[in-house]
């Protein structure tokens, strides 16, 4: 269960002329009640290169440490970053073969959710130079690997985990083609009819959706972590998208965020590109391989996970415009690379006739 709400007026994370900062005795106080020990000083270094929630590395005078998740600064969209909402699915698909972190606790400042999770060893694919630490045999036994843990999500029992009822059943896709226009129009920095018209397109295509999954929303190499002496996936992080659906949706955001050569991505996900990881159609097969799912539906997937890629991208690049400390290590979107993205989907929907 969440704890009780942080006293009036204290906060656990500020921001000071050196960064963000910790308060040492709220955290203190925090984790004695949780009875887990800690030696003080601890000291809060932002990680990732994830321009959505903001993730804290916090490492206590003994080298103990934890990860802090809370949403970025500023405002924030109606339903988005619900980071308690992400650690109740964690928690929920601890007991199963999905690798999660274990969550330690929620507390609140206010309207604000902190989770406090464990610590995961193991590498984040989010940058080249982290990657390049793994051979070419590792990366693709990370490919590998990232395509088997999607489909043990896609397995997962929403009974048996408490998550049947974490969001609607009816139909994913005509869910994700109301709530992301409706996002756009929030965050847009500018008009783009492209992605006005691709979206009516998406909407007169959608395929008849036969089963309901857990979809982790935002499936790519950047959130998980990786077994450097393995390449296996030791994680799956940043569930704040998660919901019930169509399980192929995931199979599309994964191919949207593994490009091929020559085509624009978000900056940091090109690194699939190094030798060693298989390529998206290695993926494709590899996850059909192990469900027996019908690939017909991919194009259509794989086009909203582009479009709903872009339209995210929007949503960062607002935010960084709003407030220069949610910006990331590996950069803000443009609306260059915006504008790329649609075009790269409608080239996609076009070459599969939608």
């Amino acid at each position: 269960m969440p704890s009780d709400d942080l006293r009036a007026g204290e906060s656990l994370i500020r921001t000071g002329d050196s960064g963000f900062e910790i308060d040492q005795a709220v955290f203190g106080d925090w984790l004695g009640t949780l009875g887990l020990a800690r030696t003080a000083p601890v000291q809060a270094t932002r990680v990732g290169v994830g321009q959505s929630n903001l993730t804290f590395r916090i490492t206590d005078a003994e080298g103990r440490q934890w990860i802090l998740r809370r949403p970025p600064l500023g405002h924030l969209l109606a339903s988005a970053h619900d980071v308690a909402r992400e650690a109740r699915v964690m928690a929920a698909l601890g007991p199963t073969d999905v690798p999660v972190p274990h969550i330690h606790d929620v507390r609140h400042e206010g309207e604000v959710a902190l989770v406090l999770m464990e610590c995961v060893d193991g590498l984040v694919l989010d940058r080249p130079p982290v990657a390049e630490q793994l051979t070419p045999e590792l990366r693709r036994a990370t490919g590998v690997s990232l395509t088997a843990t999607l489909a043990r999500i896609h397995a997962v029992d929403l009974t048996a985990t408490g998550l049947d009822d974490l969001a609607s059943h009816s139909p994913y896709a005509a869910r994700q083609l109301k709530r992301w226009p409706a996002q756009w129009e929030k965050s847009k920095t500018r008009e783009l009819p492209v992605l006005d018209r691709l979206t009516e397109r998406l909407r007169a295509a959608v395929p008849e959706q036969r089963e309901l999954s857990l979809v982790h929303g935002d499936y790519n190499l950047r959130n998980v972590i990786v077994a450097p002496d393995s390449g296996q996936i030791a994680a799956v992080l940043d569930w704040e998208l998660c919901t019930l659906g169509d399980p192929l949706a995931d199979v599309g955001s994964l191919l949207a965020y593994w490009p091929l050569p020559g085509e624009p991505s978000v900056p940091g996900v090109d690194l699939c590109l190094l030798p060693g990881f298989p390529t998206r159609e290695e993926l494709i097969d590899e996850y059909l391989t192990i469900t027996g799912r019908d690939r017909k539906a991919l194009a259509f997937w794989h086009t909203l996970g582009l479009w709903k890629l872009a339209i995210i991208a929007e949503g960062v690049l607002r935010r960084a415009l709003d407030n220069p400390r949610n910006r990331a290590l590996s950069g803000t979107p443009t609306t260059e690379l915006i504008d790329e993205l649609i075009g790269l989907a409608d080239r996609v929907a076009t070459d599969a006739g939608l």
